[in-house]
């Protein structure tokens, strides 16, 4: 059995923050695969399924980010999970919008809801870190994470979501390349090779004169010199009568 966590705040007031992008990704893999409805138990709202053959039990903390711990700790005891079935899904500062790592074990790093669950099952479990970018300066921080995603960041945030989704079984089955390999399939598809082209042809400048329509002309054959006249002077003045 797996416990996937998602990481966010709960509410409408933060349902499109940057900072429940945790929570977007569980609610996507949710309704790709058909698990169960949301229902309230450990202090979150839970939903079970199966990926990939794995029984599987997504979990979103509605204790707010700060105290996560307390929601993932009951459930983990409750199904009798190590720290390592569980995996945490979470933003990440220091990762460009739309980039995804997975990493087992480490620090917080100052996440608030990382430190939590720290607190609760200790540091061994796997992380899906999702970028979000930075807002360049510390003091930005706060009001960024709690800020909405742009319009203009709707496109690959969907392909992020989408690839989480069509790779979930595969992190379910303890398979992280793979997982990453489906999400890259999604933001960063590769390009088709097409069809085999002509070399290319040199454009003309503005102002550069056009080539000539007409190829250049050959040049005359060089005529050979004429022979001296060797006849005498009555012999031209016969011939000239003739």
């Amino acid at each position: 059995m797996q416990l996937f966590v998602g990481l966010g705040n709960p509410g409408g007031k933060y349902a499109a923050n940057r900072h429940n992008i945790g929570f977007m990704a569980l609610d996507r893999i949710a309704e790709d695969h058909g698990f169960a409805p949301w229902r309230s138990k450990f202090q979150a709202e839970v939903s079970e399924g199966v990926l990939n053959g794995e029984k599987t039990i997504l979990l979103k903390p509605m204790t707010f980010m700060n105290l996560s711990g307390q929601s993932v700790g009951e459930a983990t005891r409750f199904y009798k999970l190590t720290p390592g079935d569980v995996t945490v899904f979470h933003d990440e500062l220091d990762l460009a919008p739309g980039k995804l790592k997975v990493k087992m074990g480490g620090g917080h790093a100052g996440h608030n809801g990382l430190r939590s669950i720290h607190q609760h099952i200790g540091a061994e479990y796997q992380r899906v870190r999702l970028g979000i970018g930075h807002p360049a300066h510390k003091d930005k921080v706060a009001p960024y994470v709690l800020s909405d995603f742009a319009k203009a960041e709707q496109g690959w945030l969907d392909d992020l979501m989408r690839g989480i989704a069509d790779g979930a079984g595969h992190l379910a089955k303890g398979d992280p390349a793979k997982f990453m390999n489906a999400v890259a399939l999604r933001t960063a598809p590769p390009r088709s090779s097409g069809g085999s082209r002509g070399p290319a042809k040199t454009p003309v400048r503005a102002d550069e004169p056009a080539p000539a329509s007409n190829p250049e002309k050959p040049r005359a054959t060089p005529q050979p010199d004429p022979e001296p006249d060797t006849r005498s002077a009555l012999q031209r003045l016969a011939d000239k009568f003739r």
